[in-house]
């Protein structure tokens, strides 16, 4: 059957109520997700290091996965946009991850990692596109601030969960086994994508329009590019995560060199705090966007993410470092729903909000590669420390333009 039926759903654009079994499906749908995410992402970088990869070599095959869905992800947007069969693609997506993490327990041999990392990026590039273009074809945009900010929380309660679980696997059958029980992981996502009506989605609606007027490739494309503050708004997403993803995998780097063992539990302390952060505000953030605006949030996630940088530079003691991660929490809590709802104030009536998940995803994709390729460099040529600060500097350069280049996108009249 197509997700487009409507036949049992309440009006298009009418919010679903939370009670409602696909929207409480989707909550847990993101908390599975992050689950298996979680287990091939920030471990790779501890789990390279300790079998004897430099900093660098790190670095590149970090930004090899990070590069595939920088080339992929306008396609998957786009295909999202199309596609009537939503959850098919994020079954797909979290095959790809499974067995990208099933070749890294395989071994650290870098034919391996390369074709690892290639799945990865690759089902990077349509999971978060179509998680939420099926929260908004499900809620509609009256209720999407609000449902995407919770589904947030599930995602980074999800991460908590996993964090956990993986600390202890890893501290007694070492870190390859942590990619093996990332893989089981994808059951449940499996079974939970079965709990999502598909009559409940309306595939007009999750587009970021209520009408079926089509166009073509270029003239979508053309839409988004002569959208000035969508675009300024996309180099500040690139400098955001150009300055962010290398800080956590350098930090278990630097500490898997000295201590193999503990890389995997301090790795997981860390995950804790940034998601508890994001699982104790997700929701409230997705509340006070829609109150008082998109862009003073963004501008305390900004903010932050130079603070955090400095501060690395100047302590490795571990408590320390830790507790330095609830600016992370702070950081990635904002932009993980804020930005999302930034694109979607700009393409509503477009019909083209999948595609525009895209361009984003291009630019955080291509930030996060380049990101672990400058930090490696920097951390090998004047250590980790200087690298910190290297790091920070791009970050205050995001925040600079954010505040000068981009207005604020919430239409008062929009306010439900």
């Amino acid at each position: 059957m197509v997700e487009n039926s409507r036949a049992e759903e309440p009006a298009r654009g009418e919010a679903q109520s939370d009670s409602q079994p696909s929207v409480r499906a989707l909550g847990w749908l993101n908390f599975f997700l992050a689950d298996i995410q979680t287990g091939v992402g920030p471990f790779v970088a501890a789990y390279l290091a300790a079998n004897h990869w430099d900093p660098r070599a790190v670095g590149f095959a970090l930004t090899g996965g990070g590069l595939v869905t920088v080339a992929i992800a306008p396609f998957a947007g786009g295909m999202v946009d199309a596609s009537t069969h939503k959850r098919r693609l994020i079954a797909v997506a979290t095959l790809a991850l499974s067995l990208g993490a099933v070749l890294i327990a395989m071994g650290s041999k870098r034919p391996l990692i390369a074709v690892a990392m290639t799945l990865i990026g690759a089902a990077g590039a349509f999971l978060g596109p179509s998680l939420a273009a099926i929260t908004l074809g499900i809620v509609g945009k009256s209720g999407f601030d609000r449902v995407f900010g919770r589904n947030q929380g599930f995602n980074a309660a999800g991460n908590v969960a996993t964090a956990l679980a993986l600390a202890g696997v890893s501290w007694a059958l070492g870190l390859r086994s942590i990619f093996i029980a990332a893989a089981a992981l994808a059951i449940p996502v499996w079974l939970t994508l079965r709990r999502i009506d598909p009559r409940a989605i309306d595939n007009d609606v999750a587009r970021g329009d209520g009408g079926k007027e089509e166009t073509g490739g270029l003239a979508r494309f053309f839409t988004i590019c002569t959208d000035h503050t969508l675009l300024i708004f996309f180099a500040c997403a690139f400098l955001f995560h150009f300055a962010n993803a290398a800080m956590l995998p350098q930090l278990g780097e630097m500490l898997a060199k000295g201590n193999q063992r503990a890389a995997a539990p301090f790795m997981s302390a860390c995950i804790i705090v940034t998601q508890c952060v994001i699982a104790a505000s997700a929701a409230s953030v997705g509340r006070l966007a829609g109150s008082m605006g998109r862009k003073p949030l963004l501008l305390i996630g900004f903010g932050v993410l130079p603070v955090r940088g400095v501060l690395y530079s100047l302590t490795h003691v571990t408590g320390g470092l830790i507790a330095i991660q609830l600016l992370d929490g702070v950081a990635n809590s904002i932009f993980g729903v804020v930005s999302i709802l930034l694109v979607a104030d700009r393409m509503r009536g477009k019909g083209h909000f999948n595609l525009a998940q895209g361009g984003l995803a291009v630019c955080v994709g291509l930030g996060a590669a380049l990101s672990n390729t400058y930090g490696g460099m920097l951390a090998r040529r004047f250590g980790f420390g200087w690298s910190f600060v290297g790091l920070a500097a791009v970050g205050l350069i995001g925040f600079a333009l954010l505040w000068i280049g981009v207005p604020e996108t919430l239409s008062r009249s929009s306010v439900s």
